[in-house]
């Protein structure tokens, strides 16, 4: 990480900033972690370990790390899945930042810009959508249902005469404010605090029947000791490989927002060490997990915030609450939290993609609701993993038409192509013995399979075909496997080939892999005067041959 240069305005920015992400920081880690089957302080514990080490440790220098909603969802089910055994919930925290760590030292944190916005559009929208599913029970009274938006859905039809009015009015309340919260007012007072404010408020006061937290411990967190058992082990590699992964992808996607917004670069790879670090403190004092969060760190660069001072000093201040805040965190009423978070799953559904769906390819728009199912009603690495493999099936069609696009095959004929040559006198105006496949571009395995049908058609029609290279980019190998077939084409057809202009990463491709083994040494050339000459003698070759 750069050199910091501190002066007064930077110090300034940077207080405002912690101060503004810490107001945004509580209700959402509080609510996050109850969403999640944990104690409410866990959320806190989470926003403290992994908000101090990616602040310390990570490559972005404005980012805010903590609960988030992604993180969220993932966590749920596996603290639904070891209910009765929460250690080996922790152990599998623990064990996903350490596969964060890895992924940060082996660098692949920079392949994360590669993934299409529609599988993030998808994603991200699945996880507002659960979010958004999961809390209309609490909403409305009632405990979170067990299996996720299912679960919750098949819950409704017993909401319908067991519902609590009081917590109904209190959760509409906390919606209403936190979405209609003035803007000039979030820059000192965040929509979340004022609606955690306002709806506990009303709680205490008139509301009274309606669900509340209730106790909560304060203090440091005492240390869990990891279930090391196999059958833990083993079992939580599946789940930890989630955690990480999905924590991945949230962190540099934020971490991009953050760029965008400072005109700064980040380090991914030591984004990822950051934040595997936090994970893995957090494991280790039952926090919940976390990742880049998007709304802090807007409002962190927004209210100045641009170093890792301003993450730093918002840890210091949730760190300072954590020590007092079960007698006030008892009374907040559920549907309080429940409302908060319902505008947090609305604002994370990706609206800027869905408002132009009319609009969007409809490959692409296919990928992102395909993305958006499977995160909703599986679950959140499948849905990414079958995603990218659908968008890269999207892609290769779009490639093979520009791939195919690029290749130029004509026929040359005799009386233009061999014009500088004594005695044409005999040849026939017509007549094409040479032609010409030029492969300009880049050629991969999107083209491949119609390349061939393309081609050898052309090949069959000369005696000497030229294949042109000069203006080849890349090749990966299953294009080079192409060129081996056609070469054995003009083989089979007695057609003899001409490599021309081969060099750079598609010569370094086709030997690799012994393309050319059947071409003789003298039927290279650099350029086009070079394969004239070596065309003219392979026919004169060929007309004494028959003669």
């Amino acid at each position: 990480m750069p050199k910091i240069n501190y002066d007064f305005q930077t110090l300034r920015g940077d207080v405002f900033g912690g101060v503004t992400s810490a107001v945004i920081a509580l209700p959402v880690a509080l609510a996050f972690a109850i969403a999640a089957g944990l104690d409410p302080i866990a959320g806190i514990y989470g926003a403290i370990a992994v908000g101090f080490f990616a602040a310390v440790f990570g490559g972005t220098r404005s980012q805010i790390s903590g609960p988030t909603g992604s993180m969220t969802v993932a966590m749920g089910v596996i603290v639904t899945a070891n209910a009765d055994n929460l250690a080996a919930a922790f152990t599998i925290v623990i064990m996903a930042g350490l596969i964060q760590l890895l992924l940060g030292v082996l660098r692949i944190g920079r392949f994360v810009e590669y993934t299409p916005y529609s599988v993030i559009s998808g994603f991200m929208s699945g996880v507002g959508i659960i979010i958004f599913l999961t809390q209309t029970l609490p909403f409305l009274g009632a405990e979170v249902a067990t299996g996720g938006p299912v679960g919750a859905i098949r819950a409704w039809p017993d909401l319908i005469n067991h519902f609590n009015p009081s917590a109904l009015i209190l959760g509409a309340v906390t919606l209403a404010v936190a979405a209609l919260w003035p803007e000039r007012f979030s820059r000192f007072f965040p929509a979340t605090m004022a609606a955690l404010v306002i709806g506990t408020f009303l709680g205490i006061l008139w509301f009274t029947d309606a669900p509340v937290i209730g106790e909560v411990p304060t203090g440091l967190p005492e240390l869990v000791t990891p279930d090391l058992s196999t059958g833990t082990l083993l079992r939580a590699i599946q789940p930890a490989l989630v955690i990480a992964l999905v924590g991945s992808v949230d962190t540099l996607l934020t971490s991009l927002v953050a760029d965008s917004m400072t005109h700064t670069r980040h380090n991914p790879d030591r984004e990822l060490l950051g934040q595997g670090i936090g994970n893995v403190v957090t494991g280790f004092i039952g926090g919940l997990p976390g990742s880049g969060a998007t709304p802090g760190t807007v409002a962190n660069i927004r209210a100045g915030g641009w170093t890792p001072l301003s993450g730093g000093l918002c840890v210091a201040i949730l760190l300072a609450i954590v020590m007092e805040l079960g007698q006030y965190v008892a009374s907040i009423p559920m549907a309080v939290l429940a409302g908060i978070l319902i505008k947090v799953g609305w604002d994370t559904i990706d609206w800027r993609f869905i408002t132009r769906i009319f609009y969007v390819q409809r490959d692409h728009l296919l990928v992102m609701l395909l993305t958006l199912g499977l995160t909703v009603f599986l679950d959140l690495v499948t849905a990414v993993a079958v995603g990218m493999i659908a968008a890269g099936v999207t892609s290769a069609k779009q490639f093979e038409r520009l791939e195919l696009d690029s290749v130029i095959s004509v026929p040359l004929l005799d009386q233009v192509f061999f014009k500088d040559y004594e005695n044409l006198d005999d040849i026939d105006v017509f007549s094409a013995q040479v032609g010409l496949v030029a492969l300009k571009g880049t050629f991969s395995v999107a083209s491949a399979s119609k390349l061939i049908n393309a081609i050898s058609i052309d090949i069959r029609d000369h005696e000497v075909v030229i294949l042109d290279f000069s203006d080849t980019i890349y090749m990966d190998d299953s294009a080079a496997l192409v060129v081996e077939q056609m070469i054995d084409t003009a083989d089979n057809e007695d057609t003899e080939c001409i490599v021309m202009g081969l060099d750079g990463l598609p010569a370094t491709t086709l030997r690799a892999l012994n393309i050319l083994q059947n071409v003789p040494e003298d039927h290279f050339a650099d350029n086009l005067d070079e394969a004239r000459e070596i065309a003219r003698s392979i026919l004169d070759r060929r007309a004494e041959a028959a003669a």
